[in-house]
């Protein structure tokens, strides 16, 4: 069964005032599938060292279970804590072949030798490894070994599973198999599971929750569905995926929380509803976040558009086409997806549905973040 985790008002401080944590506060449910998501920098690698124990926090507490094994006077070595941890280079020993990697973890618990290799050699077969269990690291492919590092994490039987960026190393079509692999695995060993990633697609098909973290301090929490349709800042918004964001003038509430908004752009048709954030009303000039999955073409001559531009790019992604469109002052909208190509050049209509467009105040909010790969709703 898996443990529970709470940090509370954690801090991590550097030399020379570096923070890399910056009060976090969270509680993980036993079982649960714990996503920390951010950029580089964003403090994701130090908070997970922190709860192994590898990190020793400047401030705050670490509860795992019912024990606090981090606070201002104690701090528990990793050994001491329960856990198991899946690491982005794997961090096997080079000097032993898959099995003896692999029962190393359950020696700890003072089983017999035996007794070790055979749980060892149950759980690779588990994970498809069963023929390779006498191979040296060296002589495994990265997705061979990242699946004994799962192995080694999971035959411990421990409470709480530590994942750093495990995927990170691996191709994109084997990124995807082992993310299958990954979740299933864990979820079916019942332990409570914090994994970090930077990247979002990943983020949303792994996560039960998922903790956005923004310069050191944990800036929303939620499922996936509401970080996703409810992001609570302009920063939580471009990093889980945009087409785009415009200017606009608010104009005046609408029903069902919503704002009337018109687009400060030549390219613009009209004014349009949209998702409110807090402190809309209280401004006039505003920025809308527009996801990709809230765009839809269509020929530029017609009723309903919103928006008129020129098809700068397309792409082929299997199950249709995504376009990027320039509006006529430069703006770039992109992730456009439709079943049906359009043509580089060709001018395009483009309607905007509600519940994909979201305002929030205008207030210089930092740099756009740009996704190489948006994750659809």
């Amino acid at each position: 069964m898996g443990e529970p985790v709470a940090l509370d008002h954690l801090a991590k401080l550097y030399p020379g005032g570096s923070r890399a944590l910056d009060d976090v506060s969270l509680t993980v449910d036993p079982g649960t599938f714990l996503v920390l998501l951010g950029p580089s920098g964003s403090g994701k690698t130090t908070l997970l060292r922190c709860v192994a124990g590898i990190e020793r926090a400047t401030s705050g507490r670490i509860t795992i279970g019912s024990v606090v094994v981090a606070d201002d006077k104690i701090h528990f070595p990793p050994e001491r804590r329960d856990l198991s941890m899946v690491f982005q280079d794997y961090g096997l020993w080079p000097h032993l072949v898959a099995r003896d990697n692999v029962a190393f973890a359950s020696r700890r618990h003072r089983i017999s030798r035996d007794a070790a290799r055979r749980a060892a050699e149950e759980m690779l077969e588990r994970v498809g490894l069963a023929g390779l269990a006498h191979r040296y690291p060296s002589e495994l492919s990265g997705g061979e070994q990242q699946r004994v590092s799962l192995a080694r994490a999971l035959v411990g039987q421990t409470g709480l599973v530590l994942c750093d960026e495990p995927l990170s190393n691996l191709d994109a079509d084997l990124r995807d198999r082992m993310r299958v692999e990954i979740s299933s695995l864990i979820r079916a060993s019942g332990a409570t599971t914090i994994y970090i990633t930077h990247d979002q697609s990943e983020a949303f098909a792994l996560a039960d929750r998922i903790g956005v973290l923004e310069k050191g301090r944990l800036v929303q929490m939620g499922s996936p569905e509401d970080i996703y349709t409810n992001p609570v800042t302009p920063f939580v918004a471009r990093f889980t995926g945009l087409a785009g964001e415009l200017p606009v003038r608010i104009c005046d509430a609408g029903s069902n929380d919503t704002v009337r908004v018109e687009m400060s752009t030549r390219s613009a048709r009209g004014s349009l509803h949209a998702r409110t954030s807090p402190g809309c009303l209280d401004v006039s000039a505003g920025l809308l976040m527009i996801r990709p999955t809230a765009i839809s073409l269509a020929g530029p001559e017609g009723n309903g558009h919103h928006l008129v531009g020129t098809v700068s790019d397309v792409a082929f992604r299997g199950r249709g086409y995504e376009h990027a469109v320039e509006l006529h002052e430069g703006t770039r909208l992109s992730g456009i997806f439709s079943e049906q190509r359009v043509g580089r050049g060709d001018t395009v209509g483009l309607r905007l549905d509600t519940g994909g467009c979201l305002v929030f105040p205008d207030r210089g909010a930092g740099t756009t973040v740009v996704l190489d790969r948006a994750p659809t709703a």
